[in-house]
């Protein structure tokens, strides 16, 4: 057993753009954005999460707001820990019962080192004991899907960094891609076109704002239109433009379009009777990606596969590691990795 008596059981989404927490017997405690302000001289952290995150763009020089993660990978061992170590501090406050054992979802693609880091922070952090779970295998546990039968299961898990495609079956992984195209590639996008299109400059709040309102990946019963304020890059003022659903679908359609060929890619590498089986079955689309309008009909259109989402698409992830934590001793082998 994984768990033991008087000790919470911890299971962490650590994704790029956000991290969510589930303990044992609560449920979900936190969720919030995996940023941290810190002094640039000295490293210490000055914000964590929420409150970090209302400082991007509005801070002086002496103080940078960074995402100790990129594309699912811990590029900053130190923010990364103090992030992981305020967070769970947070989750489980006035922790008395000794450190939390820890199940961590990253990427498919991440390397033996990249792996070792995430655990690295999990120990620095508190846990006495780290255990790692792909995030497809996490997806699919928290979708529901049936991965212990003979028969093929497709996810696709859409998120900050990374877009995650697996097939699963008989309990193990089949096929996988993991291509690092997602939500902050689809801002960095709009925060492109608009220097090109309108000489504006934008921030990635602002642009994480224009892909929720007027994002799509195939073309919509409605369009909208709506204003967007910036920059002008040539007289350095403050400018306002308007811009539509069509030229905002036209800035993230490479991004869209590097989904779908990871799914492709994927489906190739699957041998033909699991292939027929999703073809039948379907994809199930989790992530925060899944949510940008048309991405379910754009995969339908590109695949001619039935699309199933799920109603919890950003929490799905870290619900299936905490069912991962509840049945240890039965899915124990789908771990990547234990610390």
């Amino acid at each position: 057993m994984f768990g033991a008596v008087g000790q919470k059981d911890v299971a962490v989404d650590l994704g790029t753009t956000n991290t969510l927490i589930y303990v044992d017997g609560q449920g979900i405690v936190l969720d919030e954005p995996s940023i941290v302000a810190r002094d640039k001289a000295s490293k210490e952290p000055i914000a964590i999460g929420t409150e970090a995150k209302f400082m991007m763009g509005r801070t002086p020089a002496n103080i940078e707001v960074m995402r100790p993660l990129s594309d699912g990978v811990i590029t900053d061992f130190e923010a990364c820990e103090q992030m992981l170590r305020y967070f769970i501090a947070k989750a489980l406050p006035g922790r008395r019962m000794g450190k939390p054992r820890m199940v961590i979802c990253v990427p498919s693609g991440i390397s033996g080192v990249e792996h070792r880091s995430v655990r690295d922070a999990a120990e620095f952090a508190g846990a006495r004991e780290s255990v790692i779970v792909e995030e497809p295998v996490a997806a699919a546990i928290g979708a529901g899907l049936p991965i212990h039968h003979a028969a093929g299961n497709l996810v696709i898990d859409i998120g900050g960094g990374t877009t995650e495609v697996a097939v699963l079956s008989l309990g193990g992984v089949v096929a996988s891609r993991s291509e690092k195209v997602g939500g902050l590639l689809m801002d960095k996008a709009i925060v492109d076109y608009a220097r090109k299109e309108y000489n504006l400059a934008l921030g990635e709040r602002t642009a994480e704002e224009i892909k929720i309102k007027l994002g799509s990946a195939c073309p919509m019963p409605t369009e909208f239109e709506a204003e967007i304020r910036g920059r002008d890059l040539i007289t350095g003022l403050p400018k306002t433009v308007v811009t539509t659903t069509s030229e905002i679908r036209e800035a993230l359609d490479e991004v869209v379009s590097g989904i779908v060929d990871a799914l492709k890619v994927t489906l190739d590498s699957t041998p033909p009777e699991l292939a027929a089986d999703c073809m039948d079955r379907g994809i199930t689309l989790v992530g925060g990606g899944s949510l940008l309008a048309g991405m379910d009909r754009r995969l339908h259109i590109e695949t001619g596969m039935p699309i199933r989402t799920v109603k919890n698409p950003l929490e799905v992830v870290v619900l299936g590691s905490a069912k991962f934590l509840a049945s240890y001793d039965s899915l124990q082998a789908l771990a990547a990795g234990k610390g």
